[in-house]
């Protein structure tokens, strides 16, 4: 039987049917776990190679899927950002293959301490299709049953990218149930999974403030919580002029829809007369929006007055905020006061300043002398990440295999007994 003929025949999604339909997810994952546990690293890594395998030859499937989530895009009320979050082309199809790969390479499981599943992961996410090949693909790299609850804008893209993962777990020997999308755009799955102790041994939301707090409030399973990147960057007044205007425009434009794209922009007055003006220039140019402070608005009229609210905002977006600081002391406190501890960069060439925002900066990653768009497990040597954790528990910062794991201690005597 065919996955897609499968996801048919459970498609009993409204009503009575949707608690017995999410039961049997429930039983199914958790008898894949068990297997997928004692599976051996070979088996695992020959699963993901074989699903990103399969994620090529499928493209033109895989895409046709993603233009009909595009289509029915069309009557949402989706942001610029949304749209591009939901959209996959070639290239980006490549990136998940690549990623799926990339997973595939060490494991990294300690020996004294050792590495162990935590069991069945139960990922709830908004929109983007490549998170259903990461979440994937790291279940199982980790040892992990994955059951994903994919944004209902990504619905036909995420069934055609968890069909070519669960045929990669078959061509490999293992179980395709290790890897399960809910077969529903209900809502009250995500209600129904968030009850399902027992079954479910963690819970990641990945998506906007709206859906982290529902989960947090909701779940009676723990929660590694992915909140919102209200990322800065701070220009010290040592900051290399050069260095300042290609790191900022990089990390506000590269790419506006990611939770590492900078929204707030703090600059030492010592140096925002001479180095300001021709990064709001860069800017400008790429056509992102600048609001700022009335000190910014003093050196550049066209910048549009900003308000508290504006500091508060995660645009993903081409906006930008932008406010004049009394140095690092100052840039610090408008961090601490307004950021989400995701990720903030300073741009420096002060060693003890730079030391100090490292110290001080109580973000899950912090950043000198370069971009924010770094923020990314990919760009950290993971192969691919389930989100950026910004809880102060761990694991925080990227969530890639080894942070879905728990450990246990080994210990091998020769006759000792404790006096």
């Amino acid at each position: 039987m065919t996955t897609d003929t499968l996801l048919r025949e459970r498609t009993r999604t409204s009503g009575p049917h949707l608690a017995a339909t999410m039961a049997e997810i429930g039983q199914r994952a958790r008898a894949a776990a068990a297997a997928l546990a004692l599976a051996s690293a070979e088996a695992k890594v020959a699963a993901l190679r074989a699903a990103a395998r399969l994620v090529r030859a499928r493209q033109d499937e895989i895409l046709a899927a993603n233009a009909r989530d595009l289509e029915e895009a069309e009557s949402e009320d989706l942001t610029a950002a949304m749209r591009d979050r939901l959209a996959l082309d070639p290239k980006r199809l490549e990136v998940i293959a690549a990623g799926l790969e990339a997973i595939a390479r060490p494991n990294g499981l300690a020996i004294e301490r050792v590495a162990v599943p935590l069991g069945v992961i139960g990922i709830i996410y908004e929109s983007r299709p490549n998170v259903t090949a990461d979440a994937g693909g790291l279940a199982l790299k980790s040892g992990n049953a994955a059951i994903l609850r994919g944004g209902s804008e990504s619905f036909h893209s995420s069934r055609a990218l968890v069909a070519a993962l669960r045929d990669g777990l078959c061509e490999a020997g293992l179980s395709e149930d290790a890897i399960q999308l809910v077969p529903t755009r209900d809502r009250a799955a995500v209600g129904l999974m968030l009850a399902m102790s027992g079954v479910i041994d963690i819970i990641v939301p990945r998506g906007g403030a709206s859906l982290i707090k529902r989960v947090q409030r909701e779940s009676r399973i723990p929660v590694i919580a992915h909140l919102e990147g209200l990322c800065h960057t701070y220009i010290d007044g040592a900051a290399d002029p050069a260095k300042a205007r290609a790191i900022v425009l990089n990390a506000k434009m590269r790419r506006v829809s990611i939770c590492g794209a900078t929204e707030t922009l703090l600059v030492d007055r010592k140096v925002a007369a001479t180095i300001l003006p021709p990064i709001l220039a860069d800017l400008r140019g790429a056509g992102c929006e600048l609001r700022g402070d009335p000190e910014v608005l003093a050196l550049d009229d066209a910048v549009t007055p900003a308000t508290e609210q504006d500091w508060r905002t995660e645009y993903l977006d081409a906006i930008l905020a932008i406010r004049v600081v009394d140095g690092i002391e100052d840039a610090v406190a408008h961090i601490e006061r307004f950021g989400s501890h995701h990720t903030d960069a300073i741009v420096t060439e002060d060693h003890v300043v730079a030391e100090r925002f490292l110290r001080e900066v109580d973000s899950a990653i912090v950043l000198v002398n370069t971009s924010t768009q770094f923020a990314d497990g990919g760009e950290f040597g993971m192969g691919a990440e389930i989100g950026i954790s910004t809880q102060r528990l761990p694991p925080r910062g990227p969530v890639g295999a080894a942070e879905l794991t728990t450990y246990k201690y080994l210990v091998r005597g020769s006759g000792q007994v404790r006096p």
